[in-house]
């Protein structure tokens, strides 16, 4: 009895050996298996969520795209500063001729319609304001009373003035323009008799007086008398207006008054002129 006891377990003991032998030969198997498995599956994700991550991309792309579209580059977002057209020119050059009429004590001895020309140049410094430089001759035609009195069959005289004066424009239209002028001015005036029966040393008269000959009351015996030569200051004012005719070219009319007076001796003359611009 105790030897079939004996013999039962020792092979009871050996078939449970086999078994665990069995089952271990076949946990080893699968193993490699499964880990393999189990690498792939982690190194490769999921289809459904990298197609929800291109869709997200796609949908991140065209987003973006459009705000790069919308945002304005910094000349769009800058308002552009337009330099606005200058109104004036820099400079004005003006020439021109007309008569002269006589005014003052110059009218006395010199009558009018004497010819007149100038020329002249303005730095404008703004749409209404410069300075204007003008020159001017003036022929003063010598009256016959005046030609008597210097005992005298024929002469001339005339004026060169010389004029700086501020000058205010005023635009009217885009055709028409006026300005207005006023400042000092110099004067030098000569003339030439050509002959007199004039005494020297006899007592002066009212025209040699405006003559610049007259030296205590008397004719000069050592000075010609016959000529004159004055140098004077004064003032002018006046003004003109102007009309465009192509580009920036003007045709213009200035009426001045222009006085000068030096120890006592004066001289008047009121040009008008007509002329071009530019």
């Amino acid at each position: 009895m105790n030897r079939k006891s004996a013999e039962f377990s020792a092979s009871s003991l050996v078939r449970a050996l086999c078994w665990v032998a069995i089952l271990s030969v076949a946990a080893l198997a699968q193993t490699p298996d499964q880990q393999n498995s189990d690498q792939q599956n982690s190194a490769q994700p999921p289809a459904p969520q990298q197609g929800s991550d291109q869709q997200q991309g796609s949908a991140q792309q065209p987003a973006s795209s459009q705000s790069g579209n919308e945002e304005a580059t910094p000349e769009e977002a800058t308002p552009r500063h337009r330099t606005k057209p200058k109104e004036f020119k820099n400079w004005n050059f003006n020439v021109g001729g007309g008569a002269n009429v006589d005014s003052g004590p110059t009218k006395r001895f010199v009558r009018g319609g004497g010819a007149t020309f100038g020329a002249g140049v303005a730095r404008n410094y703004s749409k209404y304001f410069g300075f204007r430089l003008d020159v001017l001759f003036n022929d003063l035609p010598l009256r016959n009373t005046a030609l008597q009195l210097a005992q005298a069959q024929s002469g001339n005289s005339h004026v060169y003035t010389a004029t700086l004066d501020p000058i205010i424009n005023i635009p009217a239209t885009r055709l028409w323009s006026g300005y207005v002028v006023f400042g000092p001015s110099y004067l030098h005036r000569s003339g030439k008799l050509d002959s007199s029966t004039a005494v020297p040393g006899e007592a002066c008269n009212a025209f040699y007086a405006w003559w610049g000959r007259c030296f205590a009351g008397s004719l000069p015996l050592t000075v010609n008398f016959l000529r004159e030569s004055e140098n004077q200051f004064g003032y002018n004012i006046g003004g003109g207006i102007a009309r465009k005719v192509y580009n920036n070219i003007e045709i213009y009319a200035d009426f001045r008054i222009i006085h000068g007076d030096h120890n006592n001796i004066t001289t008047d003359v009121r040009p008008i002129t007509m002329g071009v611009r530019w």
